[in-house]
């Protein structure tokens, strides 16, 4: 398998054998995996192959047990995570949510929304929106922080078909806009192969008692 190498582009984040052990498992093993400026990269992989836990030691969340990580000095990272609970109880505007860490001026907020097209709501609640609408707003709050690394974790679960295509479009608009690199963990590896820039596939501990990755650039 080929190591990423990272001068040949604008890379943001480089993994090299990362790999992962809690107790005599290992979550997993052997990944190579490089994101550059204006990249989409998938990390697939079933249920249970550690593909968020995979993310979260590439970003230095979790420690990695081996391998090394390698960040570009410029490294902004938004990250979109699978699931946000919301109490019922608590009155959230989707533009509250949006400047809960930062605040933006109406105009930015306004375009942001219509980007991901949900201009037409007006300020409901959050907890109003369907899933897809969620995601969509979080998408909108990723663009208005304008990172250079943007890392969703399963952006499409629990979206139909036509919600699951218009947000991977948005994502894709959202690269494109920014011009930053993402980083999407999906289990849809049909998708990675049709739009990814480059994947990684996990297989999962039970399947290898080592387990590896595969990457396809």
């Amino acid at each position: 398998m080929p190591d990423p190498d990272p001068s040949t582009q604008n890379f943001l984040i480089n993994a090299r054998e990362l790999g992962v052990k809690r107790g005599e498992r290992w979550i997993f093993r052997h990944v190579n995996l490089s994101v550059g400026l204006g990249q989409l990269v998938f990390i697939i992989g079933a249920n249970g192959a550690g593909k968020s836990t995979c993310v979260k030691t590439m970003l230095g969340l979790i420690q990695a047990t081996e391998g090394e990580i390698e960040k570009s000095s410029t490294l902004v990272v938004d990250y979109v995570p699978q699931r946000l609970t919301i109490s019922p109880n608590l009155p959230l505007s989707i533009r509250r949510l949006i400047t809960l860490t930062k605040r933006f001026s109406k105009q930015e907020i306004d375009t942001a929304l219509t980007t991901v097209g949900l201009d037409r709501l007006g300020n409901p609640p959050v907890t109003t929106l369907s899933g897809g609408e969620f995601q969509r707003l979080l998408l909108a709050r990723a663009m208005l922080h304008r990172p250079n690394l943007l890392v969703l974790d399963e952006p499409a679960q629990g979206i139909d078909a036509a919600g699951t295509d218009l947000v991977h479009e948005l994502i894709d608009e959202v690269r494109k806009d920014l011009g930053c690199g993402v980083l999407l963990i999906s289990h849809d590896l049909e998708r990675a192969m049709d739009m990814g820039d480059n994947f990684a596939v996990l297989i999962p501990h039970e399947y290898d008692e080592a387990p590896a990755t595969a990457v396809v650039n």
